[in-house]
């Protein structure tokens, strides 16, 4: 048998590098409940948006910072919703269940964050966030969103890259980079979401979601009133909400976007979509 390929040595520029996941406990939540992310033709914004804080870079190099998404297995995925009337409220049970192999393989792109390349110094000074990048089921997509299958669990990577100066870099490639992988942020992509409690918490904790958490429950759309009220209101009032966009980027363009992305969100399509 073929002996095992040794380890590549890593470039001290990477090997010390570590990452800390922002938002944690919020993934975690989403994951306890079995993470969804809207997938559309045109693409749309994560949420949770994925943002790292990074240590250990060498100030004075040249780092770039991507994202890609691999499938978690070789399944496509349907949800199942058993639905009981109690007064007032509808109370939903919602399952996964796997419904066969999965489709063939999507294009496999890569995300580079718009700021790369830049030094060490300034990825560690600052929260870094992937607040630009988009998800979208449209296999012809030509503006270089992410291509993912409707119905799939896919996992993200974040891949930092040191940029070598050395004129024969592609020789050290593989010693070059380091990827980090969270499973609490592991999701399934679809395209209205299927698991009611998921719409909840994205609602309680959505920075573009005030006017749903402000009103009577009564007032918001018909598919997405909670069926635990108690648990959301305790959960909005104790959050305190995630810088949005605009205060990230500067620009009031990206908030007014992502604003309408997540009412297209809460207020279009049906939460039990098969």
């Amino acid at each position: 048998a073929a002996a095992a390929k040794a380890p590549v040595k890593k470039n001290p520029k990477v090997a010390n590098v570590s990452v800390q996941l922002e938002m944690k406990a919020l993934w975690d939540e989403f994951n306890q409940l079995g993470t969804e992310m809207i997938v559309t033709k045109a693409g749309r914004r994560m949420f949770p948006t994925f943002q790292v804080k990074i240590f250990g870079m060498d100030p004075m190099a040249d780092y770039m910072l991507l994202m890609d998404f691999v499938p978690v297995d070789d399944k496509r995925y349907r949800q199942v919703t058993n639905t009981w009337p109690v007064p007032r409220y509808a109370f939903h049970s919602s399952s996964w269940l796997v419904a066969g192999k999965a489709d063939p393989a999507t294009p496999g792109r890569v995300h580079y964050h718009p700021d790369s390349p830049a030094k060490g110094a300034q990825w560690m000074k600052q929260i870094v966030s992937f607040d630009k990048l988009k998800l979208t089921n449209n296999l012809l997509d030509d503006n270089g969103h992410i291509i993912l299958n409707s119905m799939h669990r896919y996992q993200p990577r974040f891949h930092v890259v040191y940029v070598d100066p050395r004129k024969d870099s592609e020789k050290y490639a593989e010693e070059n980079f380091k990827t980090f992988v969270f499973e609490e942020t592991r999701f399934t992509a679809v395209t209205a979401y299927q698991n009611h409690r998921i719409t909840q918490l994205k609602i309680a904790s959505n920075p573009f979601a005030k006017g749903f958490r402000d009103c009577d429950p009564e007032d918001w759309p018909r598919n997405h009133r909670p069926g635990a009220l108690p648990l959301m209101s305790a959960f909005a009032r104790s959050r305190n909400p995630v810088s949005s966009p605009a205060h990230q980027n500067g620009t009031e363009k990206d908030a007014a976007e992502s604003r309408r992305e997540f009412e297209r969100e809460a207020g279009g399509t049906a939460l039990h979509q098969a």
